[in-house]
């Protein structure tokens, strides 16, 4: 017995050490050392007196403001990125600097294992006693609709009170008297009458219980005129001027038929009375073959300044070709007009301007253009990634990293079109010009056998463009990848390749856009850019094509098979 029990060590020693001799495949990391941007889209020049529409360029949809005294402060939706919301400095509603994002760190929100046009819709700011409170709908969370608060706007922002109601676009308004108010979308009473039937309900919010208290009321059931079955009446917001309440939200959906209603009343829950002028905003009624044209103009807010003049910030997109664009919703500024204590943005069949006369507010500078031709170069020496960079979804590992030498990225698994279950290895930036060149500088000497680093060119899970860097059993090549539709692999496909040998150069990356052209190149260490592939069609990465609710993104995506 005592020796075939030593036979049976024997074998197992033996095999322990034929295993341990095995080599295993360990995960490669890609550097980025350098993302230069540069982008012009061309359009009138603005004057000293004059400002230049968008005030925020790319994708920044469903902007809200408010005033503190001499500053303003606007936030973002942002769907499945994070950090999500973005928070806005002006002191000239002109010139803006990011100072924060509200949700910035994991736990504080689950979100984004879905489509990424799910996650932080509609946001709304708002100031009272020393506070600064954002409300939000998290589309397919747990929780749906929630408050968050912090004593400075550019953070931190608290955990999510949730209110437990139904509906998006919940908007806060603190009356005079110091009661609190929360207006949002939801279902009507009843069974909907027709497809995009919603109404705006309002009910009272205690600030010191955090909580919603009395009744909820139905103050606007359908839209402006119920018997015209309007369209999804929606990102509501309440304020007062005088003796009158007004509530302005959109109407018609986000796209082309888009409009800004008012409605007003000499109590707070009402009843309301719709303008017989509406919309105060819309471009759907312009033709649209006009040169330079804005659509999908609404969502609005307004804020009034110290002077008693007010002006209003809204969402429109800049289509390049019929009614794509790419850059996703962005966000103007205007000037609102009274009428008989009406307000009015533009007049009917008035285009938005995209250079526009100041407003009476001094001048200050922003720490980074966010508008206009402008360039940048990004390294990432610092300590995290800088505020404007972003994730999809909230990360649940760490596979980046920031120093000194710049953004270290450990590939994922999990491929840009395909992250229900896991993360792709991918860092964003908002595209902000229809006419920009993107390049990425890659010492990708460090990756492991089937692993890949590039710049990628980012509209959704379904519509995106990949040039990427491979070292696989055909040897190193650079390799772009497209994906157009659910059908294609996750990872995309193959489009272009070009052997690079047995080189460990750096290699230089680079999309150039001019409106629905797409154009890749890529360059050995120093030498001289080679094409990759050109005429590409940009305009599968269009809102129109891919469908959704955000813009393009950009930025370096390390995957592994």
């Amino acid at each position: 017995m005592p020796s075939l029990w030593s036979k049976d060590v024997k074998r197992c020693l033996l095999a322990l050490i034929c295993l341990l001799l095995v080599p295993v495949a360990q995960a490669g990391s890609a550097l980025f050392t350098r993302i230069h941007y540069q982008g012009a889209d061309g359009g009138p020049t603005p004057t000293t007196s004059q400002y230049r529409n968008p005030i925020l360029a790319g994708f920044y949809p469903d902007p809200s403001i408010i005033r503190v005294g001499d500053d303003f402060y606007l936030v973002n939706s942002s769907f499945g990125y994070f950090p999500g919301l973005p928070v806005f400095h002006s002191r000239d509603l002109v010139d803006w600097t990011q100072i924060g994002n509200a949700i910035d760190r994991p736990g504080q929100i689950d979100y984004g294992r879905h489509e990424l046009t799910r996650g932080l819709f509609a946001a709304s700011i708002s100031y009272h006693g020393g506070t600064f409170y954002i409300t939000n709908t998290c589309f397919y969370c747990d929780g749906g609709n929630y408050v968050i608060t912090a004593k400075n706007p550019a953070g931190p922002w608290s955990n999510p009170v949730w209110f437990g109601i139904e509906g998006i676009d919940p908007s806060l308004f603190f009356d005079s008297d110091g009661k609190a108010w929360l207006v949002n979308n939801g279902m009507p009473v009843g069974k909907p009458r027709y497809e995009g039937h919603r109404a705006i309900w309002i009910q009272q919010f205690d600030p010191a219980s955090m909580k919603l208290v009395g009744p909820r009321k139905v103050i606007v059931d359908g839209g402006t005129d119920p018997s015209a079955n309007p369209q999804y009446v929606e990102g509501p917001h309440l304020f007062r001027r005088g003796s009158w309440y007004y509530l302005i939200a959109a109407q018609g959906g986000t796209g082309e038929q888009h409009a800004e209603m008012v409605w007003r009343s000499h109590h707070v829950t009402g009843p309301y009375m719709a303008w017989s002028g509406n919309p105060v905003l819309t471009q759907r009624d312009l033709d649209p073959a006009r040169a330079h044209p804005v659509t999908s103009a609404g969502h609005a807010q307004f804020v009034e300044l110290k002077d008693g003049s007010w002006w209003s910030v809204f969402l429109a997109t800049r289509p390049y070709r019929g009614n794509q664009y790419n850059l996703g919703r962005e966000t103007f500024l205007l000037p609102v007009h009274w009428h008989d204590d009406w307000p009015q943005v533009l007049p009917h069949d008035t285009p938005v301007p995209l250079v526009a006369t100041r407003p009476p507010l001094p001048r200050t500078a922003s720490t980074q253009p966010t508008t206009g031709p402008f360039g940048w170069t990004e390294h990432f020496h610092g300590h995290g990634l800088p505020l404007a960079w972003m994730t999809i979804n909230v990360p649940r590992t760490h596979w980046y990293a920031t120093g000194s030498k710049g953004l270290r990225i450990t590939p994922s698994a999990t491929p840009l079109g395909d992250y229900a279950d896991g993360q792709p290895a991918y860092v964003a930036h908002r595209l902000q010009h229809r006419v920009a060149s993107l390049e990425a500088t890659l010492d990708a000497a460090l990756l492991a056998p089937n692993e890949q680093a590039g710049l990628a060119l980012f509209q959704n899970e379904t519509h995106f463009y990949a040039a990427m860097r491979v070292h696989d059993h055909s040897g190193n090549a650079v390799v772009l990848y497209r994906r157009t539709s659910k059908d294609e692999p996750a990872a995309g496909t193959p489009i272009a390749r070009v052997a690079l040998g047995r080189t460990t150069q750096s290699l230089q990356l680079r999309f150039q856009l001019d409106g629905a052209r797409l154009d890749a190149w890529y360059a050995q260490g120093s030498g001289a850019w080679q094409p990759l592939a050109r005429n590409l069609d940009a305009s599968v990465l269009s809102t129109a094509t891919a469908g959704g609710f955000t813009g393009v993104t950009f930025g370096p995506y390390a995957y592994r098979k």
